[in-house]
C-alpha cells in the first residue's frame, strides 16, 4: 500500500460525483473509506461514534442490488436507501451493526426541534463504481425532505425471500447542495462540532432551520434516449418479458396494469376508470389527480393510454399523435409502454410543450421494485390481479 496514496486521501476535500481510487491489492485493505472518511472497510452502514452518540455516518451503495434498488434521482435530489436487514430471521432492528435502529433515531430527531436535529450526525452518500474498490461520492445528505411527512421518508417494508417474510426500511434522504465538503470540516465532525465555521451553509439551515437545500441537477436533454428507456439489468428485462407475454394475446387487458402502474408514479391519482374499448375515443382510461390537500385540494383529469409492447417495438408519433388530439381542455395525459418512445416522438412532446406523462419500460422496473416485485417470480405473482 502506498503511504502516498494514503496520507491523499486523508487530506483530500469531497466533491461530488468525483471518484475515490482505492488501492489494488485486492482485499479488504484496498478500501479508500476508511483513509478517506476513517471508518471501518466493511458494510454498506458504517459510522463514527456508537450508536447512540453518532458523530458521522457513511452509506454505501452499488446502486445495482435488483432486491434493494437503492436509487439517487439526481434531478429532484432525493437519495432513496434500504437498510440493512436483508434476510428472513432477525426483526426490523436486530441487525449486527445497528443500522435500522439508528435510521429510526436519524429519522425521528430529524422531525424534531432543532437541539434534536443537531444530534443528527452528517450522512455521506458513497456509491461502488464496480471497479476494484473505488467509491464515487454523491453527496452530503439529511434525513426526509420537504415534501415528506414523517410517515413517508422511513417506511417499513416487507419483502419475502424463501417463502419467509421479513421488514427492512426504505429511507428517503435529501443531497444537499452544500458544495465541496472540507477535509477540515470532516475533522471538526469527528471531533463534535459539525457546526464549526467552516460547515456547509445548506447544513447549517437544515439544522437550525428544517430548511431543505436540495443539490438538483435538471437534464440538459429533455427527451431521454431509448437506452434509458429500457432497462439493462437482467432482473428488469426479465420483468418486463413476463408483461409482455402475460397480455401477448389479450392486450386490452394490460389497461388495468397500466393503470395500476400509473398509480404508482402518481401518488396524488385520486380516481381512475377503464374506459369501454369499442367507445373509449382513443383512451385506455380516464383518471382524477389530486392537486394539494384537504378541502383545498383541487381535481385534475387526465387520459392514460396504454401500450404492451415488445422491446424493438417503440412508440411512435402516430400513437402520441393519436392521444393528443382527443386530450380534452386542462387535462394532461399519461402513456404507460413496456417499451420506449421513438426520438422522434419525444422530442416533438417535450419541444411543443405537450403535457404528457411517459412512463416507459425503465420506469415500470423501478416502479414495481420499490413496491417489492424485483423478480420473475415476483413480477408472476403481481399480474395475478388482471
Amino acid at each position: 500500500m502506498s503511504v502516498e496514496w494514503t496520507t491523499a486521501l486523508k487530506k483530500a476535500d469531497l466533491l461530488v460525483d468525483k471518484i475515490y481510487a482505492g488501492g489494488r491489492s485486492g482485499n479488504a485493505s484496498d478500501d479508500p473509506l476508511p483513509h478517506l472518511i476513517g471508518v471501518s472497510n466493511q458494510g454498506g452502514f458504517r459510522y463514527i461514534g456508537t450508536k447512540d452518540a453518532l458523530k458521522l455516518a457513511v452509506l454505501t451503495s452499488n446502486l445495482r442490488d435488483p432486491d434493494w434498488p437503492d436509487n439517487l434521482d439526481r434531478e429532484t435530489g432525493i437519495y432513496t436507501y434500504f437498510g440493512d436487514n436483508k434476510r428472513p430471521g432477525h426483526q426490523l432492528h436486530e441487525t449486527p451493526r445497528f443500522g435500522n435502529l439508528i435510521l429510526r433515531d436519524m429519522f425521528e430527531r430529524a422531525h424534531g426541534t432543532p437541539a434534536s436535529r443537531a444530534i443528527v450526525p452528517p450522512v455521506l452518500i458513497f456509491a461502488n463504481t464496480g471497479n476494484w474498490r473505488d467509491v464515487e461520492f454523491l453527496g452530503l445528505a439529511v434525513p426526509g425532505a420537504a415534501d415528506l411527512t414523517a410517515n413517508d421518508d422511513l417506511v417499513a417494508v416487507w419483502k419475502q425471500r424463501q417463502g419467509k417474510r421479513f421488514q427492512n426500511y426504505q429511507a428517503k434522504f435529501t443531497i444537499l447542495d452544500s458544495g465541496p465538503i472540507s477535509a477540515q470540516w470532516l475533522e471538526d465532525v469527528k471531533q463534535g462540532n459539525p457546526l464549526s465555521q467552516g460547515s456547509p451553509s445548506a447544513w447549517r439551515e437544515w439544522t437550525q432551520k428544517g430548511t431543505y437545500r436540495p443539490l438538483k441537477a435538471p437534464r440538459v436533454l429533455e427527451y431521454r434516449t431509448r437506452k434509458e428507456q429500457l432497462p439493462s439489468d437482467k432482473a428488469g428485462l426479465a420483468i418486463l418479458r413476463v408483461i409482455q407475454k402475460r397480455f401477448r394475446d389479450e392486450p386490452l387487458r394490460f389497461e388495468a396494469c397500466a393503470a395500476q402502474i400509473a398509480e404508482l408514479m402518481l401518488r396524488g391519482v385520486a380516481a381512475i376508470d377503464l374506459t369501454r374499448p369499442v367507445r373509449d375515443g382513443g383512451r385506455d382510461a380516464i383518471g382524477k389527480y389530486q392537486l394539494g390537500n384537504g378541502p383545498s385540494a383541487v381535481l385534475v383529469e387526465f387520459a392514460l393510454e396504454a401500450k404492451c409492447y415488445g422491446p424493438s417495438n417503440s412508440v411512435g408519433v402516430k400513437e402520441l399523435s393519436r392521444l393528443i388530439s382527443r386530450l380534452r381542455h386542462r387535462q394532461f395525459g399519461v402513456l404507460v409502454t413496456t417499451s420506449y418512445v421513438a426520438a422522434q416522438a419525444y422530442q416533438e412532446i417535450k419541444q411543443d410543450g405537450h403535457p404528457i406523462v411517459i412512463i416507459c419500460a425503465s420506469d415500470i422496473v423501478r416502479l414495481l421494485k420499490a413496491v417489492g416485485v424485483a423478480t420473475e417470480t415476483d413480477a408472476t405473482a403481481w399480474l395475478e390481479a388482471f
